[in-house]
């Protein structure tokens, strides 16, 4: 008898531990942002930027962006599958009057996916802001190019164009080229990144405040 609880108690653990670690991708970051809403609940009727690393690391967003009740929400490394998976924690808590998003960039470069296959994922998680919020504009960053993901510059510029026109088909939906403005004689610009070549620096993200900023909601 002894043996036979000694072996409940072993598989109560080892369940537990597997249970632990089948907790899908980004399952921490999402939970540290309810925390943080948990302690300072965001203004409803914000504008959300919701998206991957470059967002995530835009540290001083919230204060650029602060008389448009600016809320970030980026997530380093995610896809737009994982934005699409956590949507309902993502977008819809916040009843956004704008959403901004900046994804795609490592459905590419990470997951290795098609600009075909890109679009296809943007176009379900924009679906899915819409059937919550049929009328809050959307706005669509460009896919930037990076000095050390140089060899997707043509997914990144095919699924660019994808999601443009896709994009025109709708209301209240804007793609904005932040890609070309970042470019010098059509070729990126090391300097307006960090060392890794990859997540943008002040001067990087100056030319983007320059860009967004006209197409934000007051």
């Amino acid at each position: 008898m002894k043996r036979f609880y000694y072996f409940l108690v072993l598989l109560s653990i080892s369940c537990g531990t597997t249970l632990a670690q089948e907790k899908p991708a980004f399952w921490k970051e999402i939970q540290e942002f309810k925390h943080k809403d948990s302690i300072t609940i965001p203004q409803k009727n914000g504008i959300l930027f919701v998206g991957s690393s470059s967002f995530e690391k835009w540290k001083g967003l919230e204060t650029v962006f602060k008389d448009y009740h600016a809320i970030n929400r980026g997530f380093g490394g995610s896809t737009l599958t994982q934005a699409n998976y956590y949507v309902a924690d993502l977008v819809y808590p916040y009843q956004p009057r704008q959403v901004v998003i900046y994804s795609g960039e490592n459905d590419i470069a990470v997951d290795g996916v098609s600009a075909l296959e890109t679009l296809n994922r943007f176009s379900s998680f924009f679906t899915s802001i819409r059937n919550k919020f049929p009328d809050v504009p959307v706005l669509y960053l460009s896919i930037k190019n990076s000095p050390s993901r140089t060899k997707f510059s043509a997914t990144n510029t095919h699924t660019n164009t994808l999601i443009k026109e896709y994009l025109s088909h709708y209301k209240n939906a804007q793609f904005l080229d932040v890609n070309s403005k970042m470019l010098k004689n059509n070729a990126v610009r090391p300097e307006l990144f960090l060392e890794d070549m990859l997540h943008m620096n002040q001067e990087g993200y100056a030319i983007w405040i320059k860009a967004i900023t006209p197409h934000l909601i007051k």
